[in-house]
């Protein structure tokens, strides 16, 4: 029989149990009232039989996973939270509909169909509420960042770059401005691909709001668990992890557009 590594993780929530520390408690206690060291010796040897064999019990160790698991749930919810009160009036009024139809799912479900039990592909539009409060908090930065940004001024600055290099006698100054235009083509296309990620977020959004109005119909109408397995709801998990791709592939981007202001206003100042 091959016994669990041990783990000094283990030991250290097994110390903080309660048990363990009213235990010692007690034993304390009763050394005091007894004036007799011999319970906190018994103290000292069940101590160490209780952190030789609780430790590394299979059955301790899955209690102690499933306390980490409800904290990080627990952690994950109060961050989302977080972000959701961060959010304007329009876009909390929209994660709190989406929230009331999910609860509304389940509870017609249950009426409908007089189950107790939640299938488990209904419940991962928990998951998808979720995806939809992460998504609509990078939505509303991203706009926040492009609106931010006079993109016209930029354009206009590079077409003046261009011209000017057209124009230029002096070797130093024709060198500056065509360091300028290639910091402006770089910025004008920074623009673009944030853009370009703005609206797809805001399009993968509108779908899961969309998918939700799709399952509440059903649970509605054809309240069966076959039709209601019989939805997409894969489809729609493949759409979200595909947009987060695209978000990591372009975060470098997000903070692109400052990087370059500050290397364009130091260029020109060296300029001058």
């Amino acid at each position: 029989m091959q016994f669990p590594k041990f783990d000094l993780r283990y030991v250290k929530e097994a110390l903080k149990e309660p048990i363990n520390f009213w235990g010692m408690v007690g034993f304390g206690v009763t050394a005091v009232f007894l004036q007799d060291v011999t319970p906190l010796l018994l103290a000292m040897g069940t101590e160490v039989v209780y952190l030789s064999v609780v430790p590394v019990s299979p059955i301790y160790r899955r209690l102690v996973a499933r306390r980490e698991k409800e904290r990080s749930r627990k952690l994950r919810e109060a961050q989302r939270e977080a972000f959701v009160r961060g959010f304007d009036p329009r876009e909390r009024e929209a994660v709190e509909y989406l929230r009331w139809m999910k609860n509304q799912i389940y509870s017609n479900y249950r009426k409908f169909t007089n189950s107790k039990e939640i299938p488990a592909n209904l419940l991962t539009l928990d998951q998808r509420w979720e995806d939809f409060v992460d998504l609509l908090d990078v939505y509303r930065r991203r706009k926040h960042h492009l609106r931010a940004t006079n993109r016209q001024a930029v354009q206009n600055q590079l077409k003046q770059a261009e011209h000017a290099i057209q124009i230029s006698t002096d070797d130093r100054q024709k060198r500056i401005q065509q360091a300028n235009a290639e910091i402006l083509k770089r910025r004008v296309a920074a623009f673009n691909e944030l853009e370009r990620s703005v609206r797809m977020v805001e399009g993968q959004l509108q779908s899961i709001e969309n998918f939700f109005g799709l399952v509440n119909d059903q649970v509605v109408t054809l309240p069966t668990p076959e039709r209601v397995s019989a939805l997409h709801f894969e489809e729609l998990s493949d759409s979200i992890a595909m947009t987060r791709q695209m978000l990591e592939e372009t975060a470098d981007t997000y903070g692109l557009l400052d990087n370059q202001h500050r290397e364009l206003e130091l260029l020109l100042s060296s300029g001058k």
